[in-house]
């Protein structure tokens, strides 16, 4: 009887400790969690505040603006002012379009020239095809600053400058996306294009039908990240272009700036920046799991 009541003593204890050990551990994991938000949070407070304070700033009038000795949190009389300034006082609407032909351009040629390049490289077989990836990789080597005068060089010799032509030509291809596009077409089975050879298919067939809607998370990644890089190229626009009419929104800032509202209008200045940030936040916003996937797909081998 003794033996039996010191087991369920015995046993009762064990339950107690381990119920203060989960508890113990339960409290810890919500520790953790509640900390990990507390940093986000603070980290998201970080981040997100200049795009607060240049849409507030873009809300305040130029008078209240200048009357702030101390920089004020909110403003109780927003007006949409700047924004009409914005698209008046320059030709803000046309930095717009030229971007956006510029983006749309260069990146459908760039993925179809990366595409093609990638599924040679990761499918096809041809002498020397290692030692002509070894080579385009070692192009990554080379100092961007170098390939700029290059590329000025080849674009002034060829009379495109100030033209739609000259702005996009040098950026159609891209040594990394191939490398990236590459990785996932090897994701692929070999047994998938063996068979699809056998029933006859042809290898642009195979790409558009097998490859293209396999690797879909990765080619919309591509299509995202160049139409950002597009739409914030600074240094090759404003080199190879002295005419407004061929500005983008990048280098159109600068014109804003000197010959639009002034250096001392900076509530108008926020307006237009407004503007021109809003359509790469909104790209992203709309495609950002498919972003996250593409990047976590081509980064994993196997």
């Amino acid at each position: 009887m003794d033996k039996q009541r010191r087991s369920e003593e015995k046993n009762g204890a064990e339950r107690r400790d381990f119920a203060v050990l989960e508890r113990r551990d339960r409290e810890k994991k919500i520790g953790l969690r509640v900390l990990t938000y507390v940093l986000l949070t603070l980290w998201g407070i970080v981040v997100l505040f200049p795009f607060y304070w240049m849409i507030l700033t873009s809300v305040k009038s130029y008078g209240s603006y200048n009357a702030e000795h101390v920089p004020a949190l909110f403003t109780r009389n927003p007006t949409l002012e700047n924004y009409r300034e914005a698209f008046t006082a320059v030709p803000l609407g046309g930095y717009l379009a030229n971007t956006v032909v510029f983006a749309v351009a260069t990146t459908a040629i760039m993925v179809l020239v990366i595409t093609l390049a990638a599924y040679a490289f990761a499918r096809l077989q041809f002498r020397g095809k290692n030692l002509v990836f070894l080579f385009f990789l070692s192009l990554m080597m080379i100092p961007n600053e170098l390939v700029i005068i290059t590329n000025f060089t080849t674009i002034t010799n060829l009379n495109l400058r100030n033209s739609f032509l000259g702005l996009i030509l040098p950026s159609v291809t891209s040594v990394f996306y191939i490398y990236l596009l590459k990785e996932n077409f090897e994701q692929v089975p070999e047994e998938l294009y063996r068979a699809a050879k056998v029933d006859g298919t042809s290898d642009f067939k195979y790409l558009w039908k097998v490859m293209l809607p396999i690797c879909k998370p990765t080619l919309v990644t591509v299509i995202i990240l160049k139409m950002i890089e597009c739409w914030n190229s600074y240094v090759w626009p404003r080199l190879i272009t002295d005419d407004p009419s061929y500005y983008l929104v990048s280098n159109g800032i600068q014109e804003i700036r000197e010959n639009g509202f002034g250096r001392e209008n900076i509530p108008a200045m926020m307006a237009a920046v407004v503007v021109i940030s809003v359509p790469l936040v909104v790209l992203f916003l709309v495609f950002r799991k498919k972003v996250m996937a593409g990047v976590s797909r081509g980064g994993v081998k196997g």
